[in-house]
């Protein structure tokens, strides 16, 4: 039986730590079974993840690759296609562009980053073997437009640019939320970028004029401490609900009024389509990435700071019609462009004519 090779350098689809990058590989791999009807293999755990800017550790790791594509170009098997999600400076593809020359296969990329600012300094050499495996794809397939202006401007003459838009692993949408509950927000605990949205909400709830508000805040994380600080104020109307499982997630989601989550620094965020796809309306900030996977919509910019996201809040929690129509369309876009099998065929339309299937 033939197959698919499959790799996801950031983080492997077993990696034991659930994550967004986690979550997306697995779901990729069973997209791209549906697409291709070929069984897709897991080609490698090597991690290839460097944080520090620490140029021994790259190349101990180019060194572990390099034993990698010996073992792989020897052993794969009868493999069609090589597909690599997540291709960037601290966790280049180093493994998968040198097997696809030795056995003849297309190699294509989902999600790719262009760095070229980062061909000088401490991962230069990451960044050289990220360019490198850019260069080398036939299709590079982008999440988000922002991701698509530097594919764009530097991709090779024959090379395709391919949108596929964020996807859930689903082929239905499930049922739909009253919109009558609390609040929801939902996302990891820890400090940066994470830390800044929950900040943003605790200034904003302060400025929200709806009595008898309710929010409930699901995840968990190293700054669980510095969250529960910024809610203290608000004692009696939020409730930590910890991390969730995905069906005790989807619980949470039915029985909100709306999600809450600003999306400061966001690649795009899957917990909005979750929300979107229960028929939550979604207050959030119109950012680069978490715009690629809203409906259409008001979302304040992030200059407008909590003064527009507590407007936007006033307005919904203040509405309950106003509530229901803004979840029916965002139901409606997730239906429309960001469930399982709109990708699967985004997939095969783009990969079949690769490995001479039919489209």
């Amino acid at each position: 039986m033939t197959g698919i090779a499959f790799y996801a350098p950031l983080k492997s689809p077993n990696h034991p730590t659930p994550s967004g990058d986690r979550r997306i590989a697995r779901n990729l791999m069973i997209a791209l079974e549906m697409a291709l009807e070929q069984r897709v293999l897991l080609t490698s755990e090597l991690r290839s993840f460097e944080p520090g800017g620490d140029e021994t550790r790259q190349n101990e790791l180019i060194g572990q690759a390099a034993a990698e594509i010996q073992e792989l170009t020897g052993s794969l098997g009868a493999v069609t296609l090589w597909v690599t999600y997540h291709n960037y400076y601290k966790a280049p593809d180093l493994i998968g562009p040198a097997v696809a020359q030795a056995l003849k296969i297309p190699y294509v990329l989902i999600e790719a980053t262009r760095a070229r600012s980062r061909l000088t300094g401490p991962w230069a050499g990451f960044a050289a073997c990220a360019e490198a495996a850019s260069d080398a794809a036939s299709v590079i397939f982008h999440f988000t437009e922002q991701d698509r202006i530097a594919l764009d401007r530097d991709r090779k003459a024959a090379q395709r640019i391919v949108p596929l838009p964020p996807f859930l692993d689903r082929s239905e949408l499930p049922s739909a939320s009253a919109c009558d509950g609390p609040m929801l927000a939902a996302g990891m605990m820890r400090g940066g970028d994470k830390l800044a949205s929950y900040a943003l909400i605790a200034e904003a709830l302060a400025l929200v004029k709806v009595p008898g508000w309710q929010l409930e805040i699901a995840g968990d994380g190293p700054a669980r401490a510095e969250v529960e600080a910024l809610f203290a104020p608000f004692a009696g109307h939020v409730r930590f609900l910890g991390a969730l499982t995905p069906e005790a997630l989807e619980t949470a989601y039915a029985r909100a009024s709306l999600l809450l989550w600003p999306g400061v620094n966001e690649a795009f965020g899957m917990v909005y389509l979750e929300a979107q796809a229960v028929g939550l309306p979604v207050v959030a900030q119109d950012r680069p990435g978490v715009r690629d996977v809203l409906a259409p919509g008001e979302y304040p910019m992030p200059e407008a700071g909590p003064e527009g996201l507590a407007g936007r809040l006033n307005r919904l929690l203040s509405d309950p019609g106003l509530r229901r129509t803004a979840g029916r369309r965002a139901r409606d876009h997730v239906a429309a462009g960001h469930l399982m099998p709109v990708a699967a065929d985004t997939l095969r339309r783009t990969l079949a004519p690769l490995i001479g299937g039919a489209i």
